[in-house]
């Protein structure tokens, strides 16, 4: 089977083997990416670190000042030698390339992730490690889709694949990842997309699960609810922890705004933002995982929870809004479970009798916290479920994290985080019925397949060409390119032609010199989508996409915007 082939056997998005099969291998290669960013993670620790990458609070004060910011003057001086479009990287990047590149990323921003992510978690930056996988697991199947040459409409739900195995492999969370790359990649729910997406997460979790990693994870002890007049409790920790993120969230833009500054200039204000920080609260450097165990174990005292909440708050703002490549999932967790953990520490105070162990608290607001800060709410929930693995916490979370979402979405009248940076970054993402059929549907499901060449000069009517004197409109294609040597002059249609009377056999005519309606036109591949097909007719001003396979002598098809908007219509 040819590339050719190989590529329309995968053109049918609903092709559910060969994209399953897919899906567990990306799985697969996004699980060892991420174990291998763990790893390095854990390498470079060990320089500077004697126990885990999270060691910071053994530190020195001087240190504990000096290595997040002398981490960021370098990444700022790496940054700086680096295109524009090589420093995109993170989930943000994930997501804006799904819509304006339909899902192309490229090789050398995956690379750049992988090692400066790294180093800025080892070097103490406030941030979490999921980002950075997410946009590894995505870079790994938006690479197979362009090795194995599939169609363009093939790389969202593969990119989901990347995406759940990133995120089942870094919480060993399976089915939060699958809910993860359907609720905030790809926005969209199919029970088609949904097997492919399963089986990446499932072949990631075992992958991770059964390698020995020395990287620290989430411990979180078995909990439950007392009482059900502890709702009130919980629906004022959703309140409490939305509020927080919605702060996180308005200082998150502030620090936006100065991205039209030097990107060594942000990135070393970032890094003496976070150092000085960490000379009063140590334990906001790096990912943060070691604090989260202590705020769920109930370790840590009520004035560290609360200082550590306005520390992590006020340094991951300023590592993501400056620039720095690190992801929001992990510090949203430790601010979630400092803020739960001293919610049920006062509960238990007060009202001993009727308030559940403060684990429990602090297990739901790191659900809460997650789910605000990607207006995620399902994934959110999922996320406590299977770091809990009791689903009797389904129910006060499924509370306090839509009391968390509607905090931030309704009463501050916010955005997600990643939303807010893509609108900074104008980069609106539309998720509406119709843009998402566009992004799913192959360029050939529309076209008209009825085009053929025809030399610029007649030496007949078409009609009875070589010889065909029995011809008639069936016998010519409905679509005509006009070319001249090897060049495409413009498109007409073929009953136009048709019709055409030179005034003798002998004389013929120039179709250049005629009253024809001349199409104006643009190429692409057959593998591009219909959102390929219209964006190239509104960039190029054409009337017409003719579609040509490089395998195939002149074109396989063309599509105009009458031919989207009846697919469209036959759709719906």
């Amino acid at each position: 089977m040819h590339s050719g082939q190989f590529s329309r056997y995968f053109q049918d998005y609903r092709a559910l083997l060969p994209y399953s099969l897919l899906g567990l291998i990306i799985g697969l290669c996004s699980a060892a990416a991420i174990m291998g960013f763990e790893a390095l993670i854990q390498l470079l620790g060990e320089l500077w670190l004697d126990d885990s990458p999270d060691g910071f609070e053994n530190l020195p004060a001087w240190q504990r000042f000096a290595f997040p910011t002398v981490g960021a003057f370098l990444l700022g001086l790496l940054f700086s030698g680096l295109g524009s479009e090589d420093r995109e990287v993170g989930m943000v990047h994930v997501i804006s390339r799904m819509h304006s590149h339909y899902g192309h990323l490229p090789w050398r921003n995956a690379v750049v992730q992988f090692f400066s992510g790294a180093f800025a978690l080892a070097s103490g930056q406030s941030g979490g490690r999921e980002g950075p996988g997410v946009h590894l697991g995505a870079s790994i199947s938006s690479s197979f889709a362009g090795w194995l040459g599939l169609p363009n409409n093939s790389r969202r739900i593969l990119i989901a694949c990347g995406t759940a195995g990133s995120i089942a492999a870094a919480f060993n969370t399976p089915l939060a990842g699958v809910v993860f790359a359907m609720e905030v990649i790809v926005v969209e729910y199919t029970v088609i997309g949904f097997t492919p997406v399963i089986l990446a997460a499932v072949s990631a979790t075992a992958l991770h699960r059964a390698l020995d990693l020395r990287f620290e994870g989430l411990q979180i002890p078995a909990t439950d609810l007392v009482s059900l007049l502890e709702l009130p409790f919980i629906l004022m920790l959703g309140i409490i922890t939305g509020a927080i993120i919605a702060l996180f969230i308005m200082l998150l833009k502030r620090n936006l705004a100065l991205s039209g500054y030097p990107v060594l200039l942000r990135f070393t204000l970032a890094g003496v933002i976070t150092g000085t920080l960490g000379l009063a609260v140590p334990e906001v450097l790096g990912v943060g995982y070691d604090s989260v165990n202590l705020a769920v174990q109930g370790e840590l005292a009520p004035m560290l929870l609360l200082t550590l909440i306005i520390a992590k708050v006020l340094a991951t703002a300023c590592s993501v809004g400056l620039g720095l490549p690190v992801g929001m999932i992990g510090p949203s967790l430790l601010i979630g479970a400092c803020s739960g953990g001293l919610l049920g520490y006062w509960g238990n105070e007060f009202l001993p009798e009727m308030s559940s162990d403060p684990s429990m608290y602090a297990v739901i607001g790191m659900g809460a916290a997650m789910a605000a800060v990607l207006n995620a709410p399902l994934a959110g929930l999922l996320a406590v479920v299977e770091l809990t693995r009791n689903v009797s916490l389904v129910f006060p979370s499924m509370l306090a994290i839509i009391a968390a979402t509607l905090t931030v979405t309704v009463l501050f009248g916010q955005r997600s985080a990643h939303q807010t940076v893509l609108r900074h970054l104008q980069r609106e993402m539309p998720d509406d019925p119709i843009s998402q059929m566009l992004h799913q549907t192959s360029i050939i499901d529309a076209m008209d397949r009825r085009v053929g060449m025809q030399a610029h000069y007649l030496t007949a009517p078409p009609a009875r060409a070589e010889g065909a004197a029995s011809a008639n409109a069936s016998d010519l294609p409905h679509w005509c390119l006009i070319t001249r040597d090897e060049d495409t002059l413009f498109m007409a249609r073929g009953e136009d032609i048709r019709n055409l009377q030179p005034a003798t056999d002998e004389e013929g005519c120039d179709l250049t010199e005629q009253d024809l309606r001349r199409w104006t036109i643009t190429n692409l591949s057959p593998r591009a989508t219909l959102r390929e097909g219209l964006d190239a007719l509104r960039t190029h001003n054409a009337e017409a996409v003719v579609i040509k396979d490089p395998n195939v002598a002149g074109a396989i098809g063309v599509l105009t915007r009458e031919m989207i908007d009846q697919f469209y219509l036959k759709q719906f």
